[in-house]
């Protein structure tokens, strides 16, 4: 388990702030939309009990892991309640040897070349490019041309317009939070099946730039 299994699904979905009760909700609004990794953010009040509960509810359905993951102790105590992969807003190599360690998929975020290549090199599964909205697809495609051995993961100011780009860009998957969840709303019956037809659209252009994309490597190869 590592980058084809980040790759697998495409979309990591960011829920930050969300409730036990929140989070099991929001999750099945996401998982009816195609959606099937959720990554809860540590800095969410009771946040071990949130991943917990949400392991516990969706089992092997979804990917469920630990976001906002500052120190190694903390990425112990996530992957203890059930954490399958772990994310980090920087590069720090004690959490990613604590991922491993535990067999977990490690995710620290970078921004530019040295410190992609040095996560990576520190044993990442997946580099996460944060954050990615400042820079665009078109700083991806460029970071993707020499280090194309490197499993990428955008994230920040990703919605359903652009994730297409990213996944054409190189990316092997995209996190993507506010745009796809808010958990401060209030969780109506009408908001979930929005969150769920939201995480539609979403898969639905991140699955067709992948047929595409397949389509145009299988006609290089000819």
């Amino acid at each position: 388990m590592g980058a084809e299994e980040i790759k697998k699904r495409s979309v990591v979905a960011v829920v930050r702030g969300a409730s036990v009760e929140s989070a099991v909700k929001i999750g099945q609004a996401l998982l009816d939309g195609g959606v099937t990794a959720l990554e809860i953010t540590m800095e969410t009040p009771q946040a071990l009990s949130v991943l917990e509960k949400a392991c516990e509810v969706f089992g092997d359905a979804m990917l469920v892991g630990a976001g906002t993951v500052l120190d190694a102790e903390t990425a112990r105590l996530a992957i203890l309640a059930g954490a399958r992969f772990i994310v980090s807003p920087t590069v720090n190599e004690k959490i990613i040897q604590m991922a491993k360690r535990y067999g977990v998929i490690s995710v620290p975020g970078a921004f530019t070349p040295t410190e992609i290549l040095h996560a990576f090199e520190q044993g990442a599964d997946v580099v996460k490019v944060f954050p990615a909205g400042i820079a665009g697809p078109g700083y991806l495609k460029s970071i993707s041309a020499p280090l194309p051995h490197i499993p990428l993961m955008p994230t920040g100011g990703i919605d359903q317009t652009n994730a297409k780009d990213y996944i054409r860009a190189g990316a092997v998957a995209v996190g993507v939070g506010s745009s796809l969840v808010d958990p401060s709303r209030a969780l109506t019956d009408e908001y979930l099946r929005e969150v769920t037809k939201q995480a539609e659209k979403l898969m639905a252009a991140v699955q067709s730039e992948r047929i595409e994309a397949g389509k145009k490597e299988k006609e290089s190869l000819q």
